[in-house]
């Protein structure tokens, strides 16, 4: 069963930089793409980046493009988001998603996922 936990939430500073992480489990991890998205209160869930299972490419939206950058970790089945110059529009819980059938791409597209992590809430203050 594929299983996935996002950490790392917590609070930081409009301007400054913190990861989320999402640990991998129960399946091939080369195998999946990964997705990371957000969902702000009375939002709709919305896509931030993905990579693909072999870690050569990467897609960002255009909110993030140049302040986030993700990374995967095949040995320690582990996903980083490293995210810099945070806006407090960027509070949200996180989320990470695999999906296997992606091909040597990924996305972006919630509707493309079927395994989900719970979610980190990360805060930025102004």
């Amino acid at each position: 069963e594929v299983q996935l936990q996002a950490f790392g939430g917590g609070l930081v500073q409009a301007g400054g930089s913190l990861s989320v992480s999402c640990a991998a489990s129960g399946f091939t991890f080369d195998d999946y793409a990964i997705g990371w998205f957000r969902q702000a209160p009375g939002k709709e869930r919305e896509g931030v980046s993905c990579i693909s299972r072999d870690g050569d490419r990467s897609y960002y939206e255009d909110f993030v493009k140049g302040r986030f950058t993700i990374s995967r970790d095949g040995a320690k089945k582990v996903v980083h988001l490293q995210m810099n110059n945070l806006k407090p529009e960027d509070t949200a819980v996180y989320y990470c998603a695999a999906e296997e059938f992606l091909g040597i791409t990924c996305s972006t597209a919630a509707r493309r996922y079927d395994s989900w992590g719970q979610g980190t809430q990360f805060t930025v203050s102004s």
